[in-house]
């Protein structure tokens, strides 16, 4: 399986992260616990600005897995708690949690 991260500017589609054209590194793990998903992003050159945490409370974050089965792809919306986003200089990483999801099938939806 392959799996694709996008984090995109909710009104306006800007991307900010695409884990098929940066080079990053990320996770996006569930938390048993809390229920949320964490996630946690590094090397991207975009970050060190400021510009995503601008915009902060309007973030879309999608996890693309892209089976190599035949399966159809599997997109999953990541609705981000906006007090999560945090930006470690020194680490250079972004942190976030979403607090739900949707999983869907993105060829199921159309026009025929």
């Amino acid at each position: 399986m392959h799996e694709q991260l996008l984090i995109k500017h909710a009104v306006g589609g800007r991307t900010f992260i695409d884990s098929d054209r940066q080079p990053i590194s990320y996770t996006a793990e569930p938390e048993a616990e809390s229920g949320r998903w964490a996630f946690a992003v590094t090397g991207a050159p975009e970050l060190e600005g400021g510009e995503l945490l601008k915009w902060k409370s309007e973030l879309n974050v999608f996890l693309f897995r892209n089976f190599e089965d035949g399966q159809p792809t599997v997109k999953i919306w990541f609705y981000v708690q906006e007090d999560t986003v945090k930006y470690d200089r020194t680490e250079r990483r972004l942190t976030f949690a979403a607090k739900s999801s949707i999983a869907y099938v993105p060829q199921q939806f159309g026009y025929m």
